[in-house]
C-alpha cells in the first residue's frame, strides 16, 4: 500500500474517530482489496475443509476445475471478496450432498465426482437446484 494511500486513509480514521479512541489503538493495519486471481486459493481451503466432513463418513470427493471455477465466481464479490463463498458452498455442495446423504444416493464409502455445467454444480451426474434464499 502506498504512503499517499495510507494518508488518505488515516486522514479518514482521524475524521471518524475522535482522538480519545484512536490513541487506545496500538496499530492500524490496511489491507489489499482481495481479488478474484484470489479465490482460487480461498477455495482450495473450503472445500478441504468439507473433505475432512465427508471424510468421517467414508466419502471422498472429487471437484473438478470447472466446478472450482464456477464456486469462485459464484463466492466473489467485488465489495465482500470471498465472504460469499461460504455461503455458495454451504447452499450450492454441503446442502445438496447432505440431501443427496439422506436420500441413500450417496452411501459411506462413496466417491463423489461434482462438476459444473451452464445452471451450476453437478453432483454424480445431477444438476444442483439453487436453494431459495
Amino acid at each position: 500500500i502506498s504512503s499517499e494511500v495510507r494518508a488518505r486513509v488515516m486522514e479518514a480514521v482521524r475524521s471518524a474517530f475522535r482522538p480519545e479512541f484512536l490513541n487506545r489503538l496500538d496499530d492500524i493495519i490496511l489491507f489489499n482489496r482481495l481479488g478474484r486471481e484470489h479465490m482460487k486459493g480461498i477455495v482450495d481451503i473450503q472445500l478441504r475443509h468439507l473433505a475432512k466432513l465427508l471424510a468421517e463418513r467414508k466419502i471422498e470427493i472429487e471437484i473438478d476445475a470447472a466446478a472450482r471455477a464456477w464456486l469462485a465466481e459464484a463466492g466473489y464479490d467485488p465489495v465482500y471478496g470471498a465472504r460469499p463463498l461460504k455461503r455458495v458452498i454451504q447452499r450450492r455442495l454441503q446442502n445438496p450432498l447432505a440431501t443427496l446423504i439422506l436420500e441413500g444416493a450417496i452411501r459411506d464409502g462413496e466417491t463423489v465426482h461434482v462438476g459444473a455445467g451452464d445452471d451450476g454444480l453437478i453432483i454424480n451426474g445431477r444438476t444442483v437446484e439453487a436453494e431459495a434464499a
